[in-house]
């Protein structure tokens, strides 16, 4: 079976080497890929959001299975585009079509979709630019802090959580009137904060059965202690401690069922990952939000831990046939440490070279942002790698992943020290 992978990050390096792993796997594709992915099969230099282009390579390459990364294709509807083509039938592609990529294209839609199915989350409104004066009222009525969300895909960047109320009330006004997200902020979520501890839950399901990968839980701000600005994720660790076997089955029976049944009902074919980033509360799930696809760095954790043939999941995704489908997993944990460029998540460097990354080791090292020049891997963006290790226990993980990193030099390389610190003790 012939796969191109879309996307070009840690998480696809990650997915790219457990694909290439399976005995099912015949040429592997990454479209655009880095410097690790070229290692696990051919890079493309294609646009994923150019679906024609995508169509040409799937023609050339004669692709039997589309792997989506990225959350943009979905939204913008690459399934779509090739259901429509009759040429691509036989075609599978993990990845739901723009009504179900809704998901993570639009938090008013899942959050209207979670009232509708009864799935818990936070006390919540959605208000327009002509709207404002009632979203000014509406947001009066919590106490701080304040969560404003942007309706769309802003990068990462489209969340805010204020604890001044006239603050709150000031760029409430800039992501309305002023666009400061533009269309993405079209729309405004306001809605309750949510006091507890945060995890990922991630599903591979057909749109009737499912499977549940291992949990995760990542680490987004750029500074040891939570501190400092948001960034894409400094690492993560699996399974998480807290997330116990009487907490799981809550996640299953309140979230991840009523989540694919709902999907059904409405008449909204799945096929894909869905991602449930949730929070603990008083010993209960609730929703933050959800992602059409896969986390990273949670993939960097997750991934290791499969013992299952991915690609043969992915298959019977595609193809509708998850049912009396098992997944196992490697019991050890699973610790993830990145690097980053210096100034990241803000303005940082390129082109630096990296050296330490032929030392033998059994410990896993993800490219994200990197490419090569000149026969040297050099950085290409803010997250630059990630190293994750596997241990018996969370502390030899951690230990393990930060002595691999310490390995590993480029100009301005910068790595979050606390990754699973409050787990350890």
């Amino acid at each position: 079976m012939n796969v191109l992978i879309l996307g070009a990050g840690g998480r696809e390096h990650a997915l790219a080497r457990k694909i290439a792993e399976s005995p099912s796997c015949g040429h592997l594709y990454i479209a655009q890929g880095n410097a690790g992915t070229a290692k696990e099969g051919t890079n493309l230099q294609v646009n994923p959001e150019d679906f024609d282009a995508v169509a040409e390579a799937v023609r050339k390459h004669a692709v039997d299975l589309i792997l989506v990364g990225p959350e943009a294709p979905l939204v913008k509807g690459i399934r779509d585009y090739f259901e429509a083509l009759p040429e691509f039938d036989a075609l599978r592609i993990i990845g739901p079509g723009k009504a179900g990529a809704q998901l993570e294209g639009s938090k008013d839609f899942a959050k209207a979709f979670m009232a509708r199915h009864d799935i818990p989350t936070a006390r919540y409104g959605t208000f327009t630019a002509a709207e404002l004066k009632e979203a000014e009222t509406f947001l009066e009525t919590f106490e701080p802090p304040y969560v404003l969300k942007a309706d769309g895909l802003a990068g990462g960047k489209g969340v805010l959580i204020l604890d001044n109320l006239d603050e709150a009330r000031r760029q409430l006004g800039l992501m309305l009137r002023d666009a400061k997200f533009g269309v993405a902020s079209l729309k405004v979520v306001i809605e309750a904060f949510l006091d507890g501890i945060e995890l990922s839950v991630f599903a591979l399901t057909d749109g009737t059965d499912y499977v549940l990968l291992p949990e995760a839980k990542d680490y987004k701000r750029i500074g040891e202690g939570d501190t400092g600005l948001n960034t894409g994720g400094m690492g993560a660790v699996s399974p998480v401690p807290f997330s116990d076997a009487a907490f799981s089955e809550k996640v299953k029976q309140r979230i991840v069922e009523p989540t694919v049944r709902g999907l059904a009902a409405e008449g909204i074919p799945y096929f894909g990952f869905i991602f449930f980033g949730l929070i603990k509360v008083n010993g209960d799930p609730f929703v933050i939000e959800y992602n059409v696809r896969m986390g990273d760095p949670e993939t960097e954790a997750v991934v290791p831990r499969i013992s299952s043939d991915l690609l043969e999941l992915l298959k019977a995704a595609a193809d509708g046939k998850l049912s009396g489908k098992k997944i196992e997993f490697d019991p050890r944990h699973a610790a993830t440490v990145m690097a980053v460029s210096g100034g990241y998540p803000e303005s940082y460097g390129k082109g630096k070279k990296i050296s330490g990354l032929n030392i033998p080791s059994d410990i896993s090292v993800y490219h994200a942002g990197t490419a090569e020049k000149d026969g040297d891997t050099i950085t290409a963006g803010g997250r630059v790698l990630a190293v994750t290790a596997l241990g018996e226990n969370l502390k030899q993980a951690v230990d393990d992943a930060y002595a691999r990193m310490s390995t590993i030099e480029f100009e301005g390389l910068y790595v979050r020290r606390d990754i699973g610190g409050e787990f350890i003790g």
